[in-house]
């Protein structure tokens, strides 16, 4: 990089920072820090919600995976017929409930539900999985500043870490989500001017297509069930296992609803989702096309691989030094672009963990501040005092986060494994807890509380022991267990008063009492023939 590509830089950092200052003048209370004062458009809500999950994890762990990963390749957009699935059961069954019951925290519908167990427990399983999630996010971007700049690992952490805490703090999530939407531009921008250079020193599409291994041009795989098989990426798990996962992301996990929370009302949430229904797909093409181009360009120039740094692997006592993949897209762009191409990369990789990052930091804030500290800690506080609060609490989870990812490196040889597994470990309890909450009447607190256990550790289980069964059967696996035990535990204990539970159960009215403007029926089954086209467009490759 030179002076042009860091003047890029510079200036980028910057204009957050100068954004998130001038959007945060505005907050007076935790409800303008946390939600926006509930007014924001669904527009940007959407392509926030979707820049969140497409972040660098994406940007480096999908052209890994696609193009170098040991049974990677296409494969990986099996897991994007899920999502227009998940966003029609989040919309019907999920977020009416968070809408109506007024909470900053999702999981303060819980302590609403169940009562104080259900709602500290699943508040802290959130903030530890979230956190230490996130310390990939921060894994992931330092690699490349470490490249970049030829320094030490622990100061490419710090570095990003210190200029997200002080763009996270400032703002809140109304320069969350204003960001993302020009930090989504950013990305895709950048991923467009990365794979046209790959495709052109590759020598055209043609030379692109004849160099990739036909293996990897594959997109669907009906072949094996991945319990027990070996499977990880075939058909069944990662459709079945990704709706599980996404239900259970875009539906239960603080970073997401949060978002949706900030929307005026029920209409508005649901078009922010179906948005990101929709738009998913297209973005994952483009992140997936890239490590195709970039896997042709090292079959051509095999010489590629040599410029990769490298990363220890340890495997039945045996160290081996073995080529850091996740930093393909990054050295690409070091070695071949022009800068200022460059300096437009870096800023989209950067923009990636930023948006990533920011949101993360503001929801471990936002679950710490009203499911623990106004729960235990009922002191007299004014609203300033309570912001302020607020944004200490960011900065401690900044910190907690940089710490955690410089323990993330080895999980997985693809970023974008790494996040996922780390996240189906707990996704299916969390699903499931919910689920007991809105679908059934007779769970209770103590019951949920056991089921969480059980289902959380069936998974700690797998992953320890049973390596065969794919991770993704565990969102299903950790959910069945949950929802089982927790309701069989609940027999044994008195229900809970209906009369204090009616309007947080889902049944045949809940549609009707929303009072939407919009005809959903429709918008439901459009993203149901979206599925089916995105089937058929996979079935092309």
């Amino acid at each position: 990089m030179n002076f042009v590509d860091w003047g890029i830089m510079v200036i980028y950092i910057a204009a957050l920072i100068g954004l998130s200052y001038r959007l945060g003048k505005s907050q007076t209370n935790e409800e303008d820090y946390y939600l926006g004062g509930k007014k924001m458009h669904w527009f940007p809500v959407g392509i926030s919600t979707m820049a969140t999950q497409l972040s660098t994890n994406s940007m480096l762990g999908a052209p890994a995976f696609v193009a170098f990963s040991v049974g990677g390749g296409l494969l990986w957009l099996q897991y994007e017929l899920a999502v227009p699935l998940a966003m029609i059961f989040i919309m019907i069954f999920l977020v009416p409930f968070f809408q109506r019951s007024g909470v900053i925290s999702v999981y303060e519908y819980l302590g609403k539900r169940f009562g104080p167990i259900t709602q500290t427990v699943m508040s802290l399983l959130f903030q530890l999985v979230v956190a230490f999630g996130t310390g990939v996010t921060v894994y992931g971007i330092s690699l490349v500043l470490q490249v970049c700049l030829d320094i030490p690992f622990w100061v490419a952490v710090a570095l990003l870490g210190v200029v997200t805490i002080i763009y996270d703090t400032l703002g809140g999530i109304k320069s969350v989500i204003v960001s993302d939407v020009l930090q989504m531009f950013i990305l895709v921008t950048g991923v467009v001017v990365a794979a046209y250079y790959a495709v052109s020193l590759s020598g055209g599409l043609t030379q692109v297509f004849e160099n990739v291994d036909a293996a990897r041009l594959t997109a669907l795989d009906f072949s094996g069930n991945g319990l027990g098989d070996g499977a990880t990426f075939s058909f069944l798990p990662m459709l079945v296992g990704g709706l599980f996962l996404y239900v259970a992301y875009y539906g239960c996990n603080q970073t997401q609803v949060q978002r949706q929370l900030s929307t005026k009302d029920i209409d508005d949430t649901r078009m922010s989702l179906f948005l990101n229904g929709l738009m998913r797909f297209p973005v994952v093409i483009l992140y997936c096309f890239l490590g195709v181009a970039i896997g042709a360009y090292a079959t051509i120039h095999p010489d590629f691989l040599d410029l990769l740094p490298t990363r220890e692997v340890v495997e039945n006592g045996v160290t081996t030094m073995v080529p850091n993949f996740n930093t393909a897209v990054p050295i690409f762009v070091l070695n071949f672009l022009p800068h200022g191409v460059i300096g437009l990369i870096m800023v989209a990789l950067f923009a990636a963990a930023m948006s990533s990052l920011d949101s993360t930091l503001n929801s471990l804030s936002a679950t710490t501040m009203r499911d623990i500290v106004e729960r235990f800690f009922k002191e007299e506080r004014t609203q300033k005092q309570g912001l302020l609060l607020s944004k200490g609490i960011t900065v401690f989870w900044g910190v907690v986060c940089v710490a955690f990812s410089f323990s993330v490196g080895n999980i997985s040889d693809s970023i974008i494994v790494s996040i996922n597994k780390i996240g189906s470990l707990a996704n299916g309890a969390i699903l499931a807890t919910f689920l007991l909450g809105i679908l059934t009447k007779r769970a209770t607190d103590q019951g949920t509380l056991v089921g969480i256990l059980a289902g959380f550790f069936t998974n700690l289980y797998l992953w320890l022991n049973v390596p065969q069964v794919s991770w993704l059967w565990w969102n299903v696996i950790g959910c069945a267990v949950t929802f089982v035990v927790g309701y069989v535990v609940s027999l044994s204990f008195a229900p809970v008063p209906f009369d204090r539970i009616k309007n947080l159960v889902w049944n045949s009215s809940t549609e009707s009492g929303l009072q939407c403007k919009k005809n959903w029926q429709l918008y439901y089954m459009v993203l149901v023939l979206y599925f089916f086209l995105m089937i058929a467009v996979m079935a092309m490759f």
